[in-house]
């Protein structure tokens, strides 16, 4: 074969992993770069808390002095110890299209969890879950986000001819901002008066990370702990989210439910829309594309905003506080002239989140899945 595989070894190589997709899918119109600093400090032994649970080696496919693949190696033992899979993962996964180069990284990937003692291996998935995760099955002709994967089509394909199954699917919505149904504006204002609950609206996402930054991710902690492969966030983990993510928003496409004692009740995060200058400036943070995402973000009209997260409290969900959240959210952007919401991917089992879609102008436009391999069951071809 005259592919090679090389390990990483030095945080120097790191730069090379993270930028690989920015070469590949250079002349493709749907992929969107992330934030490259973001990242490589992602990938970085000695910068990301997930390590403190996590052990992960990083590999090139080399077609000579030339890169045409990577990959992720990824043992969360805290995933193991919480779901009693002994599961590895791979994540990070990008490659030419020529199955030999796939082979090639999932054999090396396959060999190295194996070593660890694992049944089987899962993916693609990140260190944690706000790692982006889960392989585009459907949607290739669609624009990604920043928050989510991009990959060709025949990349399902290598997978599945190399023996791997599915294991579960995440669905990613566009919803349209026309009119929000009157049927949703009963149950928020019913839902509103009999719980005595009302939006937080902060006048700085300084006053709403002082006030409520923490609480957003204890909730998310709570809320998301029995999906698929979520282990909670730890302390620094926390703050890291806190420092990488509250500072890029803006308060105005964050909404916060409290009770009459400010209890979080409900949130949800959104962001307009970066793609255009993410792709300009191939996710890279300079003085220049710094200040056009500052204005970006700080716009008073935008025509897209991305949805990252939405969460409400267990003991009041099924009670129409998403209805109530989603009116607020969906009734701002209106005034805004917003065009349409991009909706971060909801796992298939979530229901009680994408039930709350359903009154809306939405568009199940990605499919995107994370695949298994046991090892007492398949071997690779």
């Amino acid at each position: 074969m005259k592919y090679t595989v090389h390990e990483l070894k030095d945080t120097k190589e790191l730069k090379a992993f993270a930028d690989f997709p920015n070469k590949l899918y250079k002349d493709n119109p749907y992929y969107i770069p992330g934030l490259m600093s973001d990242d490589i400090n992602t990938f970085n032994w000695e910068k990301n808390p997930s390590f403190e649970y996590c052990e992960a080696k990083y590999w090139f496919a080399m077609d000579g002095d030339k890169i045409v693949g990577r990959v992720c190696g990824i043992i969360n033992y805290k995933y193991i110890e919480i779901w009693k899979n002994k599961y590895g993962r791979f994540g990070f996964i990008d490659f030419i299209e020529d199955y030999d180069v796939a082979k090639l990284l999932l054999d090396t990937v396959i060999a190295w969890v194996k070593e660890k003692g694992m049944d089987g291996i899962i993916g693609p998935l990140g260190f944690c879950d706000m790692d982006p995760e889960g392989m585009l099955v459907k949607g290739f002709d669609e624009v990604s986000t920043l928050t989510t994967i991009y990959n060709y089509s025949y990349y399902p394909e290598y997978l599945e001819r190399y023996g791997f199954e599915k294991d579960v699917d995440w669905f990613e919505y566009k919803m349209q901002v026309v009119t929000i149904p009157d049927q949703m504006r009963e149950i928020a204002k019913r839902v509103e008066e009999k719980y005595e609950l009302r939006v937080y609206q902060p006048t700085s996402m300084k006053k709403l990370v002082k006030k409520y930054g923490h609480a957003v991710f204890e909730l998310l902690n709570d809320t998301y702990g029995h999906l698929y492969s979520v282990v909670p966030l730890t302390e620094r983990q926390i703050q890291a989210f806190i420092k990488q993510y509250m500072g890029l928003l803006t308060q105005d496409y964050v909404r916060l439910i409290v009770d009459k004692d400010d209890n979080l009740i409900s949130f949800g995060i959104g962001m307009p829309n970066m793609n255009d200058i993410l792709k300009k400036y191939n996710g890279r943070l300079n003085p220049i594309s710094a200040i056009k995402m500052l204005m970006a973000m700080k716009s008073k009209h935008p025509k897209v905003i991305d949805l990252l997260l939405i969460a409400t409290r267990d003991d009041y969900q099924k009670k129409g506080v998403n209805a109530m959240l989603l009116c607020e959210v969906y009734g701002f952007a209106k005034e805004r002239g917003v065009e349409y919401f991009n909706l971060n991917p909801q796992l298939e089992s979530n229901i009680k989140v994408r039930h709350s879609f359903k009154h809306f102008d939405v568009e199940n436009n990605k499919v995107r899945r994370s695949y298994i391999l046991h090892f007492n069951k398949t071997e690779s071809v």
